[in-house]
């Protein structure tokens, strides 16, 4: 349903078009925590590296299409902003198709390459097997995991935020249940928890399919609209295929910091594994802040209220960066107990609370990074926040984890320390871009 996001309460819409994008988030992580979890309870270390490891993978998939429909959620945003019904449906139509393709494609691609990508990971011996199962069955699921991003950035961008968590909602409770059949009941392993993931996504898009008809969320729109107009997939493209990318690097980064992990062993690399499923948890407030100012930031540029789409940004900055702040302090007593809930090996816990209480403090950074990277998205300025989370991850974070995972052998608390060292630069980069911004964009528009 259509709400418009320009009047009111600045902190309030705020708010409460953010906290439904939290508990999406949230839901839709907890289908790897159940996955890590209940692994971690009926099988051994191997088999909890494998769907770390491969959770990781398919984790980076993901946040590359949600980066690239983030050009969806902007570009629908702004044409209801300026109440242009008819750019509104192009942008769904093309939205649809574009993603269709691609879904496809990806599909048959990482089917084949499968193999090679648990190679270039480089998965402990013992967690080959289990990995390569894990991918190739998430790998088939790729089609679900698109249609529900795209139809979950076609409801975000129409100021809707609700719709989504609700589909998200059933997805979740399938998985668990599915999850405790196939690695509990029926002893599938990694393959399972896959399995379990890939059927209750497939049923997310069933619901949220039926909804759209039954609801008729898109009275104006018929099928001469999923006609291909390359000026309308260009404005999507100018803000998705940038951020898509950058989180790509985002992740790669993250991917690159495991493999160091996994060549130091397998406790290291169950610790790290653990640790970033962790970190995406307390990461969900931050995330769900950039897609909250991307989406009320869109609809306040296309109705031409700047000083509002300003104060979205500064308000979600202070809220992030105070709720980073309090789960930095918190997990530097309870970071062990953390770790411990997803494995009762006592050198994985030894090894994941020295890496989660110097990464936590990651909370605060990125949260600040997050929210400009929201507020460039709106400004189709996707390029900006690109360009400083490139820079922080391979001139800064990765170079770091590299030095401190030779330096430092015994523990892993100097590599914890190389991720907020990379979101300090991109602090730096997003306060002069943001100026630029000021300056440039919005100087010449009230001109």
């Amino acid at each position: 349903m259509e709400k418009n996001l320009t009047s009111g309460s600045v902190a309030k819409t705020l708010v409460l078009f953010s906290l439904p994008f939290l508990l999406s988030y949230f839901l839709q992580t907890l289908y790897g925590l159940a996955d890590l979890f209940i692994i971690g309870q009926f099988c051994p270390t191997a088999a909890t590296t494998a769907v770390s490891v491969g959770g990781q993978v398919m984790h980076m998939l993901t946040v590359m299409i949600v980066g690239l429909s983030m050009g969806s959620t902007v570009l629908i945003g702004r044409a209801v902003g300026s109440r242009d019904e008819a750019l509104k449906n192009k942008a769904v139509g093309n939205t649809a198709v574009i993603f269709t393709v691609l879904s496809v494609v990806l599909t048959a691609l990482l089917t084949i390459l499968v193999s090679e990508i648990v190679k270039l990971v480089a998965v402990p011996a013992d967690a080959v097997a289990g990995t390569t199962d894990y991918l190739f069955v998430c790998f088939l699921g790729i089609p679900f995991v698109t249609a529900y991003n795209i139809i979950s950035s076609v409801f975000r961008g129409m100021g809707d935020s609700k719709s989504p968590m609700y589909f998200v909602a059933v997805a979740c409770v399938v998985n668990i249940v599915l999850d405790l059949v196939f690695i509990g009941a029926l002893g599938m392993g990694p393959m399972g928890a896959a399995l379990g993931t890939t059927i209750a996504q497939g049923v997310s898009v069933i619901v949220s399919l039926t909804y759209i008809v039954k609801r008729r969320v898109l009275p104006g729109f018929s099928r001469k609209f999923l006609a291909f107009d390359s000026r309308v997939a260009s404005d999507i493209f100018k803000v998705g295929i940038p951020v898509a990318a950058q989180d790509g690097f985002i992740q790669v980064s993250f991917i690159v910091i495991t493999i160091f992990a996994n060549m130091r062993g397998l406790n290291d690399s169950a610790a790290v594994g653990i640790v970033e499923k962790l970190i995406g948890i307390l990461f969900l407030v931050p995330s769900s802040l950039l897609a909250a100012v991307s989406a009320i930031c869109s609809q306040n540029v296309g109705a031409g209220e700047h000083e509002r789409a300003r104060k979205t940004l500064f308000y979600a900055i202070e809220i992030a960066a105070g709720i980073g702040l309090l789960f930095a302090i918190v997990f530097q007593f309870c970071a062990g107990f953390a770790v411990g809930l997803f494995s009762g090996d006592t050198e994985v816990i030894r090894l994941g609370d020295q890496y989660m209480r110097s990464y936590v403090w990651d909370c605060i950074f990125a949260a600040i990074h997050f929210c400009f990277s929201g507020y460039f998205c709106a400004y189709s300025k996707a390029g900006l926040s690109f360009l400083h989370n490139v820079i922080s991850a391979f001139c800064v974070r990765i170079p770091l984890a590299y030095y401190f995972s030779k330096a430092f052998t015994e523990t892993l608390y100097p590599m914890g320390c190389a991720a907020p060292a990379g979101s300090l630069v991109s602090i730096v980069i997003c306060i002069i871009a943001y100026l630029y911004i000021k300056r440039k964009v919005i100087g010449k528009s009230n001109d």
